[in-house]
């Protein structure tokens, strides 16, 4: 075992009331995907003051280079989001969002500031590990095309190249003081549907002179259904939903216009493109036997997150190391979607999970909602594992 874990795990200890005050100010101050001007100004201070010079990509993303020994020798990159959600926040904390009706909801405040505190890390341990490590603050999570893909598109994983990249994510579920790895398919892909179907509207009473478009969506949305169950492998995790029906405003109206939207997910990327041809296919064939007409939309979004065995098996270990095997959880895939996954088609990728939750405390509220909060005991669990993980993967990556 390495004589920096307990250097590490001190220091992170004793920086952590700095570091909680930086979440704090992020907490207080979130700004929507792609307007995080602010953010980034802050981002940008803040790794200036600890002595990193940093560059601009992607207009609010931040790029930042910490050299330690031999800085051409190797390099790893670690990456945090930004962005917040267009949530009301129901907290009632001294750092509530100042930002009415957008919250760090999802805990990108809590991303940007362990990657701030591995970073200050990182700069004090310069002379004790080798190599280079890419700090990656990115826009976007939360919005097509994801903030990952352009900050890819302007270079991020370019000049220099890392031989892996790592991302965490908070878990509310996950007790405060653990870490959670999988290897392989992680996290789903994430695909939006937009569906319009059109016909003759009119007259209640005389449905044999319309097109009835409530109709036919009705059925669209349940044969849909069928789409996986009866062409997907069920041994491949995959989500067909249709979240929103849109149509008609009176009781004695049929409507010449249904809208729907909806969500596919998917673990295998063939099936995903299949899937596509399969909903429009459906969907058109539908509305044509019922005469109807439809128009149909499946904008490519998020690919699956897949996580390099090798890579995660040694941060997994690594971490191990750090915080104690039995702190450390072998978790499962889940169907939810992250850009991170963009970084883990081009790289060698490591997405792992930090507990932030506290049941004792009440601090159980999932993602997304407008009580989200942490257990900020997670913060040096968080900045220590990035630091820790990144000094030790440039030995073995």
């Amino acid at each position: 075992m390495t004589t920096k874990i307990p250097t590490i795990k001190q220091l992170s200890g004793q920086w952590a009331d700095e570091f909680i005050q930086i979440r704090h100010h992020l907490h207080a101050h979130p700004e929507l995907s792609f307007q995080e001007y602010e953010t980034s100004k802050f981002v940008q201070h803040k790794l200036k003051e600890f002595g990193i010079p940093s560059s601009v990509l992607a207009e609010t993303g931040v790029v930042a280079l910490v050299h330690g020994k031999n800085p051409g020798k190797k390099v790893v990159a670690l990456r945090a989001d930004m962005d917040a959600l267009p949530i009301l926040e129901e907290n009632e904390i001294t750092y509530k969002s100042t930002n009415k009706g957008v919250m760090h909801a999802c805990g990108h405040d809590v991303h940007t500031t362990c990657l701030l505190g591995a970073a200050k890390l990182l700069k004090h341990f310069e002379n004790e590990w080798e190599g280079t490590v890419k700090l990656i603050f990115q826009p976007g999570e939360e919005k097509d095309p994801g903030g990952a893909s352009l900050m890819i598109k302007d270079g991020a994983l370019e000049n220099p190249k890392p031989a892996a990249i790592i991302g965490l994510h908070v878990t509310p579920e996950m007790e405060v003081g653990r870490l959670g790895f999988r290897s392989g398919i992680a996290m789903a892909s994430a695909d939006e549907i937009y569906i319009t179907i059109k016909g003759r509207g009119g007259h209640a009473a005389s449905p044999h002179l319309t097109t009835d478009i409530i109709l036919v969506a009705s059925h669209i949305v349940v044969a849909l259904q069928q789409i996986i169950s009866r062409n997907n492998d069920p041994f491949s995790p995959s989500v067909l939903s249709i979240c929103a029906f849109n149509g008609g405003y009176t009781t004695n109206v049929i409507p010449s216009e249904v809208k729907l939207m909806g969500t596919f997910r998917a673990m295998d990327e063939g099936w995903r493109f299949k899937a596509h041809e399969l909903i429009k296919k459906k969907v058109n064939a539908i509305a044509e036997g019922m005469g109807a007409t439809a128009e149909i939309s499946i904008p490519v979004g998020y690919p699956c997150l897949i996580n390099d065995k090798r890579a995660t098996v040694l941060a997994q270990s690594f971490a191990e190391d750090f915080i104690g095997k039995e702190k450390v959880d072998t978790i499962n895939m889940r169907m939810g979607a992250e850009d991170f996954s963009f970084y883990s088609q081009k790289i060698p990728a490591c997405f792992y999970r930090l507990g932030v939750g506290n049941p004792s405390k009440g601090i159980t509220s999932g993602v997304h909602t407008p009580l989200f909060n942490i257990d900020e005991k997670a913060i040096e669990t968080g900045m220590g594992s990035m630091a820790f993980l990144a000094m030790q993967m440039l030995k073995e990556i």
